[in-house]
């Protein structure tokens, strides 16, 4: 496992039982390099949505309960936010959320000659995902999907 990947799987171990006591969802957590330094960004959500005060409440817990975990060994900055309206799809929960939403999902293999696609969500389980473009319904097996989001409605 890379050093990234064993840090955010520590960070959430740490946080998501914290936040969950707040009914605050860990969405995501990305941990990555820009320029000389490290930026830790978590990803929350609840039902009604995040506000700016949930986003602040909680990187203040966030921030202190790392300081005394000490799982970072190196400079970083640390930012906490909503995932917004286009909000990732990584789980099994978050597509069974989605049902009935529009979504953008990308493949890694061709399905259909596609490997792009933009619909509804008809259902979820386990193996697949079925996504539905005006009069084309697609059947998307759950270890092809690349990258899910819900996408922007006007």
């Amino acid at each position: 496992m890379r050093r990234d990947e064993e840090i955010i799987r520590k960070v959430t171990e740490i946080v998501a039982p914290i936040l969950r006591d707040e009914q605050i969802e860990l969405v995501d957590i990305e941990f990555y390099p820009t320029g000389r330094r490290w930026v830790l960004r978590l990803f929350i959500d609840k039902e009604g949505g995040v506000r700016l005060e949930d986003c602040e409440h909680a990187s203040r817990e966030i921030d202190r309960l790392l300081d005394v975990e000490d799982v970072i060994d190196h400079p970083y900055v640390l930012e906490v936010s909503s995932p917004g309206l286009t909000r990732p799809l990584k789980r099994k929960e978050d597509f069974d959320r989605a049902v009935g939403k529009r979504c953008r999902i990308i493949t890694n293999a061709l399905i259909e000659g596609k490997t792009e696609f933009t619909g509804d969500l008809v259902a979820s389980t386990e193996e697949e995902v079925q996504v539905k473009d005006g009069l084309h319904m697609y059947s998307i097996p759950v270890c092809a999907i690349k990258k899910a989001n819900l996408a922007f409605q006007m």
